[in-house]
């Protein structure tokens, strides 16, 4: 690999600092939320955030962490592909569309948390910190235990690291096969129309406190591929949906999206 493509491939996956956007300011403060953005372009070098501390404060990863680990439990072949079956066990868990048996999408879909710890107790503690490692995905703190390390705070990522960590993703650029890439993409598929693309995932650190949620993702569009990541203080479940609508509008105020 070339000296020229490595600094290219590190400009690429670099998320400069830049001034506050006010425009998605006022987004934040319409809704009286603490929180932050980013999104940030593949191919022209723009970048627009709000609130940059906290775009640099780590948080527990939640469930955002099921990109990461999706890929994981595939080159690992802790499971083989977006429709292996994982059987439910029968226990009743409050969401509903937790209590059947799940595919690898469904999952992934629902966010179904007993789903990807099965998953966990597959790979194991040693290869999720090789794998962590190689992907210089967020801060680990030892020890953890393998099935809540994601969920717990054990297993921490600022909003600037996951869209670093989603341009690696795109590129392929991590340890993992072009099966794995290619079962995450279709996982991810969360809207798709003439104009534009959306992947993404959710994730709501329940634990923390204050409790963060988060959504993360990218959208393709003929002319670019623009990445993003949100995360704000939920201080009521009812605040939940804020995660995607702010994103959403903050996508529109930046034109990538109409």
């Amino acid at each position: 690999m070339s000296k020229f493509f490595i600094a290219f491939l590190a400009f690429l996956l670099s998320v400069p600092a830049v001034a506050e956007d006010q425009v998605l300011a006022k987004l934040f403060a319409q809704q009286g939320i603490d929180g932050t953005i980013i999104i940030s372009s593949l191919h022209s070098g723009k970048t627009f955030t709000y609130n940059n501390p906290r775009a640099s404060q780590k948080f527990s990863t939640a469930s955002t962490f099921k990109i990461l680990n999706a890929l994981i439990s595939l080159e690992e072949k802790a499971i083989s592909g977006k429709d292996d079956v994982l059987k439910w066990d029968g226990h009743i868990y409050n969401f509903p569309d937790w209590n059947r048996d799940q595919t690898l999408e469904s999952a992934f879909k629902v966010s179904c948390v007993w789903c990807f710890q099965e998953l966990a107790r597959r790979v194991g503690a040693e290869k999720y910190r090789s794998y962590l490692r190689k992907s210089v995905y967020g801060e680990l703190r030892e020890p953890f235990e393998e099935t809540t390390f994601w969920l717990d705070g054990s297993l921490q990522i600022s909003a600037i690291e996951q869209v670093s960590f989603l341009k690696k993703v795109y590129l392929r650029t991590l340890p993992f096969s072009s099966a794995s890439y290619e079962t995450l993409r279709q996982i991810m598929l969360v809207e798709q129309t003439p104009a534009f693309t959306m992947r993404a995932k959710t994730g709501w650190a329940a634990r923390a406190k204050p409790q963060v949620g988060w959504y993360v993702g990218y959208v393709e569009t003929p002319k670019d591929v623009w990445f993003f990541a949100t995360n704000i203080e939920v201080r009521d479940e009812k605040e939940l949906p804020l995660r995607q609508k702010l994103t959403r509008e903050a996508l529109q105020a930046k034109g990538v999206i109409e």
